[in-house]
């Protein structure tokens, strides 16, 4: 599933015209170097079995969070990574939308849940 949220987000000509190829799993940008647009995507829970039929697992559901860091408000960049989850299956529930004034860095972090056919 990380593959395909990856892929349709790396897709997205609007995604990408922004961020280039700053996509990663896991890995946070550096707040000393900061330049353009960063989007972290993090799996918050592996998947969960959801319906069973015969015993066997139907569905899972999936978890994630996907942050947009910079040193602008990333507004229109989190907005469209909502449109491409949906269209993927996801539906957001929560998030936080944050500025350090420390580090003057934006970032905004929503949460997306999906349920998907094994």
């Amino acid at each position: 599933m990380k593959m395909k949220i990856y892929d349709a987000l790396k897709a997205d000509p609007f995604i990408a015209d922004k961020v280039k190829n700053e996509i990663k799993f896991y890995e946070y940008p550096p707040t000393d170097a900061m330049e353009g647009f960063y989007i972290v995507v993090d799996p918050l829970d592996v998947p969960i079995p959801g319906t069973f039929a015969d015993n066997r697992t139907l569905t899972r559901n999936y978890l994630y969070q996907i942050e947009v860091w910079a040193l602008e408000p990333v507004d229109d960049i989190a907005d469209r990574i909502s449109d491409v989850m949906w269209d993927l299956g996801f539906g957001q529930r929560g998030g936080i939308d944050e500025y350090d004034k420390d580090t003057a860095i934006f970032r905004q972090a929503r949460r997306y849940e999906g349920t998907f056919y094994k």
